[in-house]
Order: structure tokens, then sequence, then C-alpha cells
């Protein structure tokens, strides 16, 4: 990111005085003066660029100030980090993070105390800090030259952001809901997803047909432009990577909420207004039985409304389906289908196994005795199987499958009889653990 140096911040640091008509000093107003930074701000930028600014805000988001986080987080070539607003506030700042270099924290200019212009649009971001009566905060103002050169910024961000292949990521929190942008990761395709064949089939269906470029099959058959399919089943089945999948093979963006406990009305209507602003899109849900009861009816009106899910394509996920509100499934219009995903049968799981690449360590044949003797078994547990495999290969040079698919299974029986602890030499039953 190019920085530049302008004298913005010392201009603006020192309180500056009015005078009376007797030429008397009258006041001097607060060091964190709100309209003097945003004069200075317009002079700034009418020097630059010899021309008139107009001061906007972003009314029903933050959209846009997500997106020039991320560019300054990603070091997009096309935002300049033009000036400070006032000294002695922060104008940088860290976090802890991980990335594919190694790097455990990024250092980078705040977005707060900070000027920030797209050159070739003319607009800038300013996060003006001001004094209130709760201490230090701020107020967000974008400049532009006029209303069409702001609409061409904000067109060419939101296609950005689509072209990116990236995940939004939504989360509620004690103090509202976060937004974050999130790379997808290392890539899932198709044929890494293990599953009953026609159910693999059929959601894919949906989903080429949904995202088809022309729309034939919505407008052929008048059917309405929004798709919700619920996955519901025992943790570790696939549910997550059948997901990244469809996250990793659709040309479309991709929303991730993680309902919490401060899941709220005004969390919802957030999340599908962005995902309306997407759209057409995929919005994941995930652990939506987890949706507090004090917002379902909302949740479940917002369902409902006419608009909320045009051009999306919603997918919920579950491990307790029990726990699901009813009125989720039965009702048309809110889930259109709710699809189990089931624990794999022995063919499948052979499949995974030699995909995951555990005949390499012990060869075919005792690789068909592990799917074999594997059943009830998740593919969590079955990679699981394959790690454990590849752990005594490197240390001990040899794979006793037999014996490692024995244990796995007597930790799978205490797990559910939940009976952890056994007695002494004899390996009985204690009867401790979950059932004391």
């Amino acid at each position: 990111m190019t920085i530049k140096t302008w004298n913005l911040t010392a201009a603006a640091s020192l309180p500056f005085v009015r005078e009376s008509e007797a030429g008397r000093p009258l006041e001097t107003d607060s060091y964190f003066d709100y309209a003097s930074a945003v004069n200075r701000i317009v002079r700034l930028l009418g020097e630059k660029y010899d021309c008139g600014f107009k001061l906007y805000y972003e009314s029903d988001s933050d959209d846009a100030w997500d997106g020039l986080r991320e560019d300054i987080r990603s070091d997009f070539a096309g935002v300049e980090h033009l000036a400070g607003v006032f000294d002695l506030v922060e104008t940088r700042e860290f976090s802890f993070e991980s990335d594919p270099e190694g790097k455990k924290f990024g250092i980078r200019p705040a977005v707060r105390n900070n000027v920030f212009v797209y050159p070739a649009y003319r607009v800038a971001f300013a996060r003006i800090p001001k004094l209130n009566m709760h201490g230090l905060g701020f107020e967000d103002v974008i400049f532009a030259p006029d209303d069409e050169s702001l609409a061409r910024f904000l067109a060419d961000m939101q296609a950005r952001q689509i072209g990116e292949r990236k995940i939004t990521v939504f989360t509620d929190t004690r103090d509202g809901l976060e937004r974050s942008v999130e790379p997808i990761g290392h890539g899932v395709t198709r044929d890494d997803v293990f599953m009953d064949e026609a159910l693999k089939t059929q959601i894919y269906r949906y989903i080429d047909e949904f995202f088809s470029k022309d729309k034939a099959f919505f407008q052929t058959y008048n059917v309405p432009y929004k798709r919700g399919i619920l996955l519901y089943g025992k943790p570790g089945n696939g549910k997550t990577t059948l997901v990244k999948s469809i996250s990793g093979s659709v040309e479309a963006p991709v929303a991730y909420w993680q309902i919490t406990e401060y899941t709220t009305s005004e969390s919802i209507q957030q999340v599908f207004a962005a995902a309306t602003k997407l759209s057409p899109m995929v919005l994941v849900i995930e652990d939506i039985d987890s949706m507090p009861a004090s917002c379902r009816s909302y949740f479940l009106n917002t369902l409902d409304g006419a608009t909320s899910k045009e051009g999306v394509f919603l997918i919920g996920t579950t491990n307790y389906p029990e726990k699901i509100d009813p009125a989720l499934m039965n009702r048309a219009g809110r889930f259109d289908r709710a699809h189990e995903v089931k624990l794999p049968d022995e063919p499948l799981r052979l499949a995974f196994l030699k995909r995951r690449g555990l005949a390499q360590l012990a060869g075919d044949e005792l690789t068909a005795e592990a799917a074999r003797r594997t059943e009830g078994f998740s593919f969590a547990q079955l990679g699981e199987l394959y790690v454990s495999a590849a752990l005594q290969k490197h240390y001990e040079d040899a794979v006793d499958l037999d014996r490692l698919v024995s244990d796995m299974k007597g930790d799978l029986s205490k797990g559910r009889k939940g009976e952890w602890m056994s007695e002494g030499a004899g390996g009985g039953s204690s009867g401790m653990g979950f059932l004391a």
C-alpha cells in the first residue's frame, strides 16, 4: 500500500480559536473538533484532485467499510493511505492471525483515525474520532465528487468481492453481529464428498440449476428463484465437507452464519439484508437448532418474507434434528427439503478409506477388511483411523490395522455407553464416568 505524507495531523491536532467582534478570544474548541477535521479533509482532497467533494454515509450496513478493511488487510493496490486525522490517537493496528507464509500476526494502518482514498474513483473514507459522553467514539464519512463516481466505485468493490472466491463469515457476539471475509482454504471438490449417490446427485442438481446463467428452469416452470435445504445427521458424516465443496464450486458469493446465544432479531435482519445484496448467493446457517427461543418467531417470519430469500440458496445444518422447531420443516417456503446425511455403509467406507490413502499404507486387502469392521464409524472417525495408521507407519514402519480398529471401536463403545473408566488389569467396567 502506498503511504502518502500530508500535514493533516499537525494542523488538526491543535485547538483553534474563534475571535469575538472585539478581536478577543471567544472560546477554545475541543481537541477532537469534528467539523474542523471534516473541513480539513475536504480541503486536502480538493487540493489533491482539483474538484469539490460531497459527504456520504452508509445508512443500512457497513458493507463499504468492511470492503475497505479487507482491501487494507490484503494490500489492495487500488487504495492509498492519504493521511492521519489527529495526533495522539492510534493510526496503526495489529491482530493475531496466521497465513500461508506462517506469519502469526499482522500490522497495518487502522481504519479509524486515517483517511484512505481510491484514486481511480476519487472516493475517500475517513473514520473520524469524536468525543461523546461515553468516551472516544467515531463518525464514518465517505467523500466523493458526485453520486455517479460513488456508484461506480461501489459497483466495482462489490464485483471484486464476488470474484475473489472468499467466504463472508457472520458471527453473533455480545457486541453485535461481526462480519469478516475469509479465504475458502484448500479446495474441496465434489469428488471429496462421500454420501448416498442419489442424494448427492440431487443436491448438486439443485445447485447447478440455481446458479445456471440463463435461469431457464425457473422461468420455464414458473418456480420462485429461491431454494432452501436442511441437512441433518450425526456429527462427522460429511455435512461440512459438502458445504465446502459447494462453496468452492459455484461462481457466486458464499456466506456462513454461525448462530450463537447472542443471535437477535436485529442480527437476523442484518444477515438476510446482506444476503439479498449479494444474491444470487449461498447462505449457510450452521447449527440451526441453536437459534435462541427469543427470536425464533422473527426468524420464521423472515423466511416467510416475499423477498428475504429471493436469489438466496439457503443451506441449514444440524447435528440434532430433534431440537429443531417443527415449523421450520412443516411449512413450504422455509426449507423446501430436509435431507438426512447418514452414517456411511461399507461401500462408502471403503471408497473413503481408499481415497484417503489407507491402501497405500496397508494394502487393498487389509483396507477392505477395515471397511468391513468399521460399521457405525463416521467419516471423521474413518479419517482418524487413517491418521493413526500413518503415525504408526511413520514411527514403527508397519501398520497393525486390526489393533487400531479394535482400539477405536473400544473407544466408540465407551462413548456410547458413557463408561469412560475401567478397573485395573481386569479391564472390567467400573460403572464410573458419566454413570456415576
